[in-house]
């Protein structure tokens, strides 16, 4: 048992690591479009997300796949970009009217890619452990609860804006989606694989 609270702290980790922040970038930009009235939705991509970045590090823990690591190492900024250019092409749409097909799809995806981007790392803390589920359990556990944090804060600073200053939510995705694309542009260039 206590191996699995380790990974689930690694979880945790992983994902509130300032230095890393890759990770709380995208799931800012997952939120911003999004409000406490709309916390079912979030939590739905957020778990997904969750299930799609530990299913890739199953599949490399497992050797099932083995993917280019400078290759994921750029795609993880553009998973951030992109989300944010969506959020502002579609900043002026209530949060009740977005495709969330789209979103799940989209987030699926940018999960496996992130997932894929720490898999090594995991490998490596694993070499030595004979049963890989509860690790990877309770890593996905450490991964859910920080991300519940992080999209909290999101909420909340969102609620607190919009109250504060009465700024419309549409404002506020944009605001927000630009500080996010400034932020990740350096990122793109750090990590551009050719």
């Amino acid at each position: 048992m206590g191996d699995f609270w380790f990974y689930i702290q690694m979880g945790l980790e992983h994902v509130l690591d300032l230095e890393a922040y890759d990770h709380i970038l995208f799931l800012a930009a997952l939120a911003v479009p999004f409000t406490f009235i709309n916390w079912k939705k979030i939590l739905v991509l957020a778990t997904i997300f969750t299930i799609a970045h530990c299913a890739s590090l199953a599949l490399s823990v497992y050797g099932i796949a083995v993917v280019d690591v400078g290759l994921i190492e750029f795609l993880i900024p553009i998973t951030i970009f992109f989300t944010a250019i969506h959020n502002l092409i579609h900043s002026h749409k209530a949060a009740e009217h977005r495709n969330m097909l789209l979103y799940s799809i989209a987030t699926g995806f940018f999960g496996l890619v992130h997932g894929f981007g720490f898999s090594n790392y995991f490998k490596m803390l694993m070499a030595g452990e004979e049963e890989k589920i509860s690790p990877l359990l309770g890593f996905a556990a450490g991964i859910e609860i920080s991300q519940i944090l992080i999209l909290l804060a999101v909420l909340c600073a969102n609620y607190i804006v919009r109250s504060l200053f009465a700024v419309k939510q549409s404002l506020f995705t944009q605001v927000m989606s630009i500080i996010i694309l400034v932020i990740t542009i350096p990122m793109l260039f750090a990590t551009f694989p050719w």
